[in-house]
């Protein structure tokens, strides 16, 4: 089975939608920009299939996609694929993954499989067994990005960097990363950068920089200490003010259909999400048996990223209130953000229990996993900060 990037006549869609598995997001991997590069590119060819990919199917990249999507020389795309072949075959990466028994640490290469065609100046690429769930298995919980916001950026710490950011993108801020996590997640080896000074002037500032002229996204950074020494890194962002598109259509065709891609700010997509969700059209014509409420309203949001999708709910939108004065004027806003909430231990116990025991958890919980194991395993959950942002609500009403 063999899948081509190709799109549009052989111009890739600049909108392409990069979608991956938080395990993936938070991994610990050192590949260079232009392997990055060929990830995500074989990440969307993936996901544009329609038809689902397997550890044995085949992505090809052409160099000509390589080089209209970053901009650059036909030639710098040809070495781009060339070197790849070696190099990539090579790149491994780390993840933390849980199961019943506990969190373990899994070590995988990116491919199982790379070959480049010098004629056709095209590459394949098979990715490993374990890279294939991680990309593909939407159910859970998964981040989104488009292409474009990366593809001026030309350091490998700053995509690395811009990734990690915006898996906290629904509440605009990052919990404390630890020095050592934080290094290691960027790519940065245990002999690179020893000394902080070369740490921030090499790696943290330039990649900073480049994210707040390129992305989509203005960051902010806040460093913290244990006595006279950097222990850490926290980080707020906020989106940055999209420009108006001005809208042309057909005098011929119905002005209330949508036949242009409105861009929704990140605050309206989350909104509007919500307010899909709650819909009863929608729940039972997309909502996926045993997803919760969180990730189905997440999913959505996701969806408002693709003209498709935005054109296809758009009556909907429009119902809802959207492109109305009131709600372009409305505070961004306008539904209680997920946050972490500290709990004392006996809080944590008493959730778990009720948790592990109710409906509503229940596709939560694993194949042949006791009560217990569970409830353990709820625990760990609501301590960890990211994952507790799915229970927020639930969390919130009962703490």
């Amino acid at each position: 089975m063999c899948f081509n990037i190709h799109k549009n006549n052989g111009v890739l869609m600049k909108g392409g939608l990069v979608v991956k598995d938080n395990a993936l997001m938070n991994a610990s991997y050192n590949l260079e920009v232009t392997e990055q590069r060929l990830i995500l590119l074989a990440i969307i060819s993936a996901r544009e299939t329609g038809k689902g990919i397997t550890a044995d199917s085949k992505l090809e990249i052409h160099a000509s996609d390589y080089a209209k999507q970053f901009n650059v020389t036909k030639e710098g795309a040809y070495k781009a694929l060339k070197e790849a072949v070696n190099n990539l075959f090579d790149r491994q990466f780390s993840f933390q993954e849980e199961t019943s028994k506990g969190i373990g640490i899994v070590r995988s290469r990116w491919v199982s499989r790379i070959k480049y065609i010098d004629d056709s100046a095209l590459l394949e690429i098979t990715f490993a067994p374990d890279v294939v769930p991680l990309i593909t298995r939407l159910e859970k919980h998964f981040t989104s990005y488009q292409i474009n916001q990366v593809s001026g950026l030309t350091g490998k710490y700053a995509i690395r960097l811009y990734e990690l950011l915006i898996t906290w993108r629904e509440v605009g801020k990052t919990p404390i990363l630890k020095l050592a996590d934080f290094r290691s997640q960027l790519g940065v080896e245990p002999n690179e950068y020893k000394a902080m000074n070369h740490f921030k002037s090499r790696v943290l500032e330039p990649s900073l920089q480049q994210i707040n002229e390129k992305t989509d996204i203005k960051v902010k950074v806040e460093q913290h200490k244990n006595g006279r020494s950097i222990s850490g890194f926290s980080f707020r962002f906020k989106q940055k003010p999209q420009p108006k598109v001005e809208q042309k259509t057909d005098p011929k065709r119905d002005p209330n259909t949508p036949d242009f891609f409105v861009e929704m700010t990140d605050a309206q997509r989350h909104l509007f999400a919500h307010k899909l969700s709650e819909l009863p059209e929608v729940g039972s014509e997309y909502a996926e048996i045993g997803e919760s409420a969180e990730d189905f309203t997440k999913r959505l949001a996701d969806m408002l990223l693709e003209p498709k999708k935005f054109r296809m709910f758009y009556p909907l939108l429009e119902q809802l209130g959207f492109g109305s004065k009131k709600i372009q004027s409305a505070p961004i806003k306008q539904v209680d953000e997920p946050k972490f909430i500290e709990l004392r231990n006996m809080q944590v116990n008493s959730l778990s229990f009720n948790m592990s025991r109710d409906k509503k958890f229940a596709h939560l919980k694993q194949e042949n996993e006791s009560p217990d194991d569970f409830m353990q395993r709820l625990r760990i959950m609501l301590k960890d900060p990211k994952q507790q942002l799915q229970f927020y609500d639930y969390v919130n009403a009962k703490k």
